[in-house]
């Protein structure tokens, strides 16, 4: 008796591909990616991708709350401990993977190693809501800040042209000086369109380059958040830390949810395994390390902006000042004007290492598709003089900017949100099977405390923080994954290397 067809199909879609043809085909690819990375350098790209939009302009919200949730208060400073915790648990299980497997691609590549082709398939259409999509939510804020800060020196720009189409449908002045084409208002936020070119050319030219202006800007945001700190200091109220918890768990859990958009980034070192000198040692350190600065630079800065305006206060703000929430608290303490000026500077500097930084990870991980055949060819083309992953660089950076140019930040930041949380689940879960399945493979890295205990406590503090998204974001996600699963079946599956 022949074996059912769909049986056939199932074993296929699930069939795993080892880690050492995934690092053979990588080292064969006749355009190699220049290894020519450090630890420093790594832990440097992770910083620029963590400290960014999240803090700048998603601490306002965490905060303060909104329709669908109730907000931290004070108790931000815990929201931003227990989401380090949830994503340390994480940065270990994707070390491990890591330095095991210095293959670009990053949790694709390790979901194909051990969950198979259709998980890998899963994870890697999810990855474009953690780097393409979050970047657009990245663009709007970094536009806002950009606006802010040219308002500052009397350069006003129409309203028109830095704004987003769905927060025009709501603001009837912009709407109205809006010029008209058959009566449809034209209405798109050019600075985030912008800055997306210019990141996308920057990228283009090469990862050396773009290491060396990533680590650039680090150096200067983390100068401003200390200046912020050190500047709004004295204007702290130990007053405005009570009530501490104003809702109890379920503000800090919720403003956890949010601000979990704050730490996404650290994963991104991961897909720069391919071009670093010693992956098996500097993958680790890069995501680790990363983590460790942003989780100590937050908590002092959200301790500091909590003292500054109390929670009734950022309560009555209205949504789009919350999203300039670091500047607001100074302007509300009466700060020099100049003082403002400098932090939103430091805010524009700091998004632009994140565009940078989410930027070159989706390319990497576009062309680690196309490899295995799940993309047309042209996303795994590098380029002849500058080795980068010219054409997937490119179509990122389009995608990226249309989205940024009519899409509002919040929705991006939720979606973003629920579909990194469940890439994460899933390299918790890898890690798992891995060590059952090839117990004696080399790992230059090791999840401490055994095969179990940190990948169950960063699938079940994954979970958590999901539960306290609005349900909207789970039904844009549910409708994002069968759109994937369309172009699975339609184009992936029948082109797959592994299945030919």
């Amino acid at each position: 008796m022949g074996v059912h067809p769909f049986r056939t199909e199932l074993r296929t879609a699930f069939r795993t591909k080892s880690i050492d043809a995934i690092v053979g085909e990588a080292e064969a690819q006749g355009a190699t990616l220049k290894r020519v990375l450090g630890p420093v350098q790594l832990v440097a790209l992770g910083v620029g991708a963590v400290i960014g939009t999240g803090i700048f302009a998603t601490i306002g919200t965490a905060s303060a709350g909104d329709a669908s949730r109730p907000g931290a208060g004070p108790a931000l400073t815990l929201s931003f401990i227990v989401t380090a915790v949830v994503c340390s648990f994480t940065a270990l299980c994707y070390a491990e993977f890591a330095a095991m497997v210095p293959a670009a691609g990053s949790a694709y590549t390790y979901a194909y190693a051990t969950l198979g082709e259709l998980a890998a398939w899963v994870i890697g259409w999810d990855l474009l809501l953690e780097y393409a999509i979050g970047n657009t939510a990245v663009a709007i804020s970094w536009a806002g800040y950009a606006d802010a800060f040219l308002r500052g020196f009397g350069v006003e720009l129409p309203r028109w042209l830095v704004t987003d189409y769905r927060t025009a449908l709501h603001t009837p002045e912009v709407l109205a000086q809006a010029p008209h084409v058959f009566g449809v208002p034209i209405v798109v936020d050019l600075l985030a369109v912008g800055i997306v070119a210019l990141v996308t050319i920057v990228l283009v030219w090469g990862v050396r380059e773009s290491a060396r202006a990533g680590t650039a800007m680090v150096a200067l945001k983390l100068a401003v958040l200390a200046f912020f700190v050190l500047v709004s200091w004295r204007s702290v109220k130990a007053s405005n830390w009570h009530p501490f918890a104003p809702n109890g768990f379920a503000g800090v859990g919720a403003g956890a949810a949010v601000i979990f958009f704050a730490y996404i980034g650290f994963d991104a070192v991961s897909t720069c395994a391919e071009e670093c000198k010693n992956p098996a040692r500097d993958v680790p350190i890069g995501i680790l390390g990363s983590l460790a600065v942003c989780t100590v630079v937050y908590v002092g800065v959200a301790a500091v902006f909590s003292g500054l305006v109390p929670y009734p206060a950022l309560v009555k703000l209205d949504p789009s000042r919350r999203a300039e929430a670091l500047a607001v608290a100074m302007e509300y303490v009466a700060l020099p004007p100049w003082a403002v000026a400098v932090v939103a500077f430091g805010s524009v500097i700091a998004q632009t290492a994140v565009l940078l930084v989410f930027q070159l990870g989706q390319a990497r991980i576009l062309m680690a598709m196309a490899r295995d055949g799940l993309l047309p060819p042209l996303f795994a083309r590098v380029h002849p003089t500058f080795r980068t992953p010219h054409v997937s660089t490119i179509v990122t950076g389009v995608l990226v900017a249309l989205i940024s140019a009519f899409a509002s930040i919040d929705e991006m930041v939720d979606l973003t949100n629920i579909g990194t949380l469940f890439a994460f689940v899933l390299v918790c879960v890898g890690v798992v099977v891995l060590r059952y399945r090839e117990p004696s493979r080399k790992r230059p890295f090791r999840v401490p405390f055994g095969a179990v205990l940190i990948p169950s406590l960063g699938l079940a503090s994954c979970l958590l923080l999901v539960a306290y998204l609005p349900p909207a974001s789970w039904l844009r996600f549910v409708g994002w994954l069968a759109a994937g699963l369309v172009v699975y079946v339609t184009y992936g599956r029948r082109h797959s290397r592994l299945r030919a």
